[in-house]
C-alpha cells in the first residue's frame, strides 16, 4: 500500500466487513423494529452487502461485477416503504457493531464512515418510496476521505 490508504484499507478490508456486516445483521434480526423488514433475507445477504460498501469504500469492484452494481442495489430497496425512524435505527445499530468489533474509530475515518452510511441510508429510503425508478446506468457511488457526497462517475 503506498500512499494514502482507502476507506476500505483503512478499515481491514473485506475480512473486516464481512465480519461487520455478519455480527450487525444478528442485531437486526434481534430488533423489533428492523427484523420485519429483513425477515427474508437470504444467508448471502450480509456477505452481499460487504461487498458493496467494499466497493463504495475504494475496494474491488466485486459486487458490480458479481450482482449489478448501483442499480442492483436500489432496485432491492423499491417499494418497500422504508421510514426515517427505521433509517437512523439501521444506522445507529451499524455503527454500534462497528465499536462492539473495534473498527478503527479515529476521528477521520468515522467522520468519513458515518457520512457514507448518513447518504446512503437516507437514499435508500428515497429509492423505497412509491415511484422510485432504477436508472440502469447508475454509477456505484464511491467514496473517500472528507467527502461530503459521492463521486457517482464511472471509473
Amino acid at each position: 500500500m503506498t500512499g494514502v490508504p482507502t476507506l476500505y484499507e483503512w478499515l481491514g478490508g473485506i475480512d473486516a466487513l464481512n465480519r461487520l456486516t455478519a455480527r450487525f445483521y444478528e442485531h437486526v434480526k434481534a430488533d423489533s423494529l428492523l427484523e420485519p423488514v429483513f425477515a427474508h433475507m437470504g444467508a448471502d445477504h450480509p456477505a452481499h452487502v460487504a461487498a458493496f460498501l467494499a466497493e463504495v469504500l475504494g475496494g474491488p469492484a466485486t459486487y458490480s461485477q458479481q450482482h449489478g452494481g448501483h442499480p442492483h442495489m436500489i432496485r432491492r430497496h423499491l417499494d418497500r416503504h422504508l421510514t426515517q425512524e427505521q433509517r437512523q435505527r439501521w444506522m445507529m445499530l451499524l455503527l454500534a457493531t462497528a465499536d462492539e468489533l473495534k473498527m478503527p474509530d479515529d476521528p477521520e475515518f468515522r467522520s468519513a464512515l458515518v457520512s457514507y452510511i448518513e447518504w446512503g441510508s437516507r437514499l435508500a429510503v428515497i429509492n423505497s418510496q412509491s415511484g422510485a425508478i432504477v436508472d440502469p446506468n447508475a454509477a456505484m457511488p464511491k467514496w473517500g476521505w472528507g467527502e461530503v457526497k459521492a463521486h457517482t462517475r464511472a471509473d
